[in-house]
């Protein structure tokens, strides 16, 4: 399950993800990439994993295609996280990607929202 936070940076895709990611969850943030491009912008995300336990057959392949059509417009992304999967998975992601890639323990969860804002 995907829960879209409200932030103050325009360019920032921010959530809380738990359980398993479904095409559903995939489809609510799409437009939301959609419409930070369309303005110009490189797509900046904050992603905050609580008992997150990787993907659905549908919704990795949603993923796939979404991330497929939109790897160039990304920018930073702050990968919060409790596991030592999920860090491996975003050191993979860095290395298959433009985007500048960090992960962060959730014991330094405000670090990595000073990070992802610049702050």
């Amino acid at each position: 399950m995907i829960r879209i936070q409200n932030v103050e940076k325009n360019n920032l895709i921010s959530a809380t993800i738990s359980g398993k990611i479904s095409k559903e969850d995939i489809e609510k943030i799409h437009p939301l990439i959609h419409n930070t491009v369309k303005n110009g912008d490189k797509v900046d995300f904050f992603f905050e994993l609580v008992n997150f336990k990787g993907f659905d057959l549908k919704g990795f392949w949603e993923d796939l295609k979404v991330d497929a059509i939109h790897i160039s417009d990304y920018g930073k992304m702050a990968i919060v996280g409790e596991k030592e999967w999920q860090q491996w998975s975003a050191k993979a992601t860095d290395v298959f990607t433009n985007s500048e890639v960090k992960y962060f323990d959730l014991t330094e969860k405000d670090e990595a929202k000073r990070w992802i804002l610049n702050q």
